[in-house]
């Protein structure tokens, strides 16, 4: 039994490899990084013959920013056989280089391409050997990576994603139990803000949220929204001022939000009630206001959320369900459903960063965030946009670095989150038209050409180009069947 499942895990990883056009298998990854290096040493040899600086003026250089960098990174894994004898064995295919240094360029591909396809070639293989447990040779292919960014530009493309993503393999290597950065509520607020303005992503998830949420409270004159992130109660300014527009009237809103203790004296919680209460009396919306101290979700109860009958119930989670995939999700969906909210919203990163191999996790998670950054790289500049990169760094260090309860960054896509909603007793709710209208008005707020929403049965996606990166969805509490009981933890 144990040789069949090894067989079919190899056979597994192949196809994954396979499938991303990396032409090599997974019993070869160890020797094509030893390959790998006798090219490095070639081209080598070939910098030492000439000025390097003379190369680079007179070498038509590749520039991986001129394309999306999700697109290069595919790219680079599909043209092995195109780039100077890369595949299989590299000692019987390296022809001897001429001593013409003109001739010695036609021979070697530029030096900015090569490191970045070897980048991403080294990258692959030190997350295979991470995954085997070959720490050592793991630590040895960081190095030879460090070298090769010297290579690239680190300030975009393929150099800052790489960089990022050899900073990870790092602190795992040198702390198998995983070692995140050390965070705190304040930096993780200010990383926060600066991703908001950076780009659509969290601007998207909180316009679809707040429209699906406004369209289920109609008719309802005491609603109560509960925030599983409050953060700086970014979402609910807009919502506030749509409720005061309602034909009728608005109704009374209640406003729940969960948030981190704060670490000082403060009550951080409680200020950011304080201004929303008062943006809802100029004008003229009834509002309270109830902030839940908690650092996990898991540790909220429902009792702590003072939910009344006579509310119509609204449940919103911007990116919060996948941080307790690990750690009970089950019991979180079972209390949810216990509340009957009149909606549930919720938004996830779509991808699949939560699968038993870390192999396969890490190459996903290298395309996820390539796309990503390649769309961040393409909006207006922001003074800050260093920042919200760093939020994105943060995200890949926990998904690269962390294993067990520190792993938070669990991210599933939405097929995966209709099958667990479904089975927990939701059914979906179909996010109209006004809710997809708001969220392509949105996108010409930002002068990037490559955002689109799509519509996916009833649920959002916002993507770049031809890949979504979150989606967007709604659910309300299906009818217990007869003899079914939902109990609340207390």
């Amino acid at each position: 039994m144990n040789g069949s499942s090894s067989e079919s895990k190899t056979r597994d990883m192949d196809g994954q490899l396979a499938g991303l056009g990396y032409k090599v298998r997974s019993s070869e990854l160890c020797q094509v990084a030893e390959n790998m290096e006798r090219l490095e040493n070639a081209i080598n040899t070939v910098n030492s013959s000439r000025d390097i600086s003379q190369v680079v003026s007179d070498a038509l250089l590749y520039d991986p920013s001129n394309i999306g960098l999700g697109s290069w990174v595919d790219t680079l894994l599909s043209e092995l056989d195109q780039t100077v004898s890369l595949p299989y064995d590299l000692s019987s295919d390296l022809p001897d280089l001429p001593t013409d240094p003109n001739r010695q360029l036609g021979m070697v591909t530029t030096v900015e391409e090569d490191s970045g396809i070897r980048l991403v070639h080294t990258l692959i293989t030190c997350a295979d050997s991470v995954q085997r447990g070959d720490l050592a040779f793991a630590g040895s292919l960081i190095e030879s990576m460090q070298v090769l960014l010297a290579h690239v530009n680190t300030s975009c493309g393929i150099g800052k994603v790489a960089g990022y993503f050899i900073d990870a393999l790092r602190r795992r290597i040198s702390s198998p139990q995983g070692a995140a950065f050390p965070t705190s509520p304040y930096e993780n607020d200010v990383l926060y803000h600066h991703y908001y303005e950076a780009c659509p992503y969290l601007k998207f998830a909180h316009f679809t949220a707040n429209q699906a949420i406004l369209e289920a409270f109609n008719g309802h004159d005491c609603v109560h929204v509960i925030d599983f992130n409050l953060m700086q109660g970014l979402q609910w300014p807009a919502l506030i001022q749509a409720l005061a527009l309602r034909p009728g009237g608005p109704p009374s809103l209640r406003l729940t939000g969960v948030g981190p203790p704060s670490p000082d004296e403060r009550d951080t919680l409680r200020e950011i009630g304080a201004r929303l209460a008062e943006l809802a009396h100029s004008v003229n919306v009834r509002f309270t206001f109830r902030g839940v101290a908690a650092w996990r979700l898991e540790d909220v109860k429902p009792w702590m959320l003072h939910v009344s009958p006579k509310e119509a119930v609204a449940v919103n989670s911007i990116m919060q369900l996948h941080r307790v995939l690990g750690s009970g999700i089950d019991t979180v969906l079972g209390w949810i459903r216990g509340l009957n909210p009149k909606i549930v919203t919720v938004v996830e990163q779509e991808a699949n960063h939560n699968g038993e191999g870390f192999l396969e996790r890490f190459t996903e998670a290298l395309h996820y965030y390539s796309t990503v950054f390649d769309s961040l790289e393409a909006c207006s500049v922001e003074p800050d946009k260093g920042l919200a990169e760093m939020y994105l760094q943060r995200e890949i260090c926990n998904v690269v670095c962390c294993e067990g309860p520190a792993r938070l960054e669990r991210h599933e896509p939405l097929v995966k989150w209709r099958e667990r909603l479904g089975r927990a007793g939701f059914r979906p709710l179909h996010l109209g038209s006004n809710a997809y209208k708001q969220a392509s008005m949105l996108l010409t707020l930002f002068s990037a050409e490559g955002y689109c929403v799509e519509e996916n049965q009833g649920c959002l996606t916002l993507g770049w180009h031809s890949r979504p990166l979150i989606a967007a969805s709604a659910w309300q509490a299906a009818p217990l069947r007869e003899g079914e009981t939902v109990r609340l933890q207390r």
